[in-house]
């Protein structure tokens, strides 16, 4: 349902563990007091971080989700912590080569591995289970529509259950087209949930790899970074799949929603990955994002019509930060804080700036003037992006 434009209450604003240091370099606990204290209500707990607390307590990072009484306990304590700092888990990630999966024992080992983290979302206290769509292209998976959605089906259905035998509030399943897996657009993986049928599986919108399919594109000869010759085209193009979001997709079957920006290439030096193995947008992604509308660091992306878009279908869930960057690999106390600063100006920016959106779903005038005040952003400080 589309709301009134601009919305009149504002969404909760959170983070990724990731996003405010490396675990190799920056323990868990001093990440969330830094991201405390910047003003973040929710934090997304990453894989890598919790197996990270779960050493530094002297079990194996390597069981991080075995359900045993150890881990459970330390699950817990890490929950005391968040809420005793003000914040909430929003979601564990991420699940991936899951969905798909042509071998039947295979396909019940995976979907196994997912029900494990069931009861660590309640001792954690939270309800999503965020799963990245499957980027295996190997003869042992399928991309086809009915299985994935009956895989999808089947979690949720896992996850019901699970919740109805305990009595704890239901559990979820969030689905994410990654940018370059096969279901890589968010039309594709919300066909995907549609066609599964399941009140608690749901759609996962990441403004970064809606992005780096429909309007990106870091090896780009011309230097800017862009699909198509002009950035008015590309945004033309951008805008009529956002549009469809806003108009098809129901706010309450978006379960979480997750932005970043991305620095601006030079392709005669950022060259493609020589490894095939290597997704071709991965060495981008994992250390080239920004925070949202970070133009001073180079930052192009207009993150501001997907925020649009996913408030104008009625989504009240947390905008949260999903930036992977170099910098946050480096040693030091500094680096959480200074992080955790710069993503909820980058944070707070954003939900401003795609509230003053013209609602570019409702007609072709409300889209050309939408475009256009994007334009003018991105054109500012043009000569700042020009390689």
């Amino acid at each position: 349902m589309i709301v009134s434009w601009p919305p009149s209450t504002a969404n909760p604003l959170g983070i990724a563990t990731l996003s405010l240091g490396n675990w190799r370099e920056h323990r868990l606990e001093p990440r969330l007091i830094a991201a405390a204290k910047s003003g973040y209500q929710w934090i997304d707990l990453f894989d890598e971080c919790w197996a990270a607390y779960l050493e530094e307590h002297g079990l194996s990072g390597d069981q991080l989700w075995e359900p045993t009484a150890e881990n459970l306990q330390v699950a817990r304590k890490l929950a005391r912590v968040v809420k005793s700092l003000g914040l909430r888990i929003a979601c564990t990630q991420p699940l991936r080569k899951i969905e798909g999966i042509k071998d039947p024992s295979e396909r019940q080992a995976n979907l196994d591995l997912v029900a494990k983290r069931f009861p660590f979302m309640r001792a954690f206290d939270t309800d999503l289970v965020f799963m990245c769509a499957n980027i295996r292209t190997d003869e042992g998976v399928t991309s086809d529509l009915k299985t994935v959605a009956r895989d999808l089906a089947e979690l949720g259905d896992m996850a019901a259950e699970y919740a109805k035998a305990d009595g704890g509030r239901m559990l979820k399943i969030g689905y994410e087209g990654l940018s370059w897996a096969t279901r890589n657009t968010w039309s594709a993986s919300w066909e995907a949930v549609r066609f599964a049928n399941r009140p608690n599986v749901g759609l996962i919108v990441d403004a970064f790899n809606i992005l780096a399919v429909e309007f990106a594109d870091p090896y780009n000869v011309a230097g800017h970074g862009r699909i198509y010759p002009t950035m008015e085209e590309s945004l033309d193009v951008l805008t009529g799949s956002l549009a469809s979001m806003a108009l098809t997709v129901p706010g309450d079957r978006i379960f979480f929603f997750q932005c970043g920006d991305a620095e601006l290439m030079n392709p005669t030096t950022f060259l493609p990955p020589t490894d095939p193995e290597t997704p071709a947008l991965l060495p981008w992604s994992r250390s080239h994002r920004l925070y949202p509308l970070e133009q001073s660091k180079r930052a192009y992306m207009p993150v501001e019509l997907v925020a649009a878009a996913v408030l104008a279908t009625g989504y009240r869930g947390p905008i949260s930060l999903e930036v992977f960057n170099a910098s946050l690999n480096q040693p030091g106390q500094n680096v959480p804080t200074e992080h955790a600063s710069r993503g909820i100006k980058g944070l707070r920016l954003l939900c401003e700036t795609a509230r003053s959106i013209p609602p570019f779903w409702q007609g072709h005038s409300e889209r050309r003037s939408a475009i256009a005040q994007v334009v003018r952003r991105l054109q500012s400080d043009e000569h700042k992006h020009k390689l």
